[in-house]
């Protein structure tokens, strides 16, 4: 085969197809003893809620007993549940965050 031959071959390229990465929800857990403004601090402050979707995330959450912040890949929820805890510690509050995933 000589030089010539090979200008005209096509080559192809196979793409293996990205899967996005696996969301993580956040969830808060009530408990007796949190108050609902923590809370409501707590979801404004670690998870960039407005005060109107932090009240309503807050009553899901005292309603229902747990409830979903966000969805953040594993990492990141991994740290907001981190902040959740101390956060909470700092104010002498057993507020208990988890993740698990979506």
């Amino acid at each position: 085969m000589s030089d010539t031959d090979t200008h005209d071959q096509v080559v192809t390229k196979t793409r293996k197809k990205l899967k996005p990465p696996t969301g993580y929800k956040v969830l808060l857990h009530n408990d007796n003893y949190t108050t609902m403004e923590f809370v409501v601090y707590v979801l404004e402050s670690i998870f960039n809620k407005s005060p109107s979707d932090a009240m309503r995330i807050m009553l899901h959450v005292h309603k229902n007993g747990i409830g979903v912040c966000g969805v953040f890949t594993h990492e990141v929820a991994e740290t907001k549940v981190a902040a959740v805890h101390d956060l909470a510690s700092q104010y002498e509050y057993p507020l208990k965050a988890s993740m698990e995933e979506a």
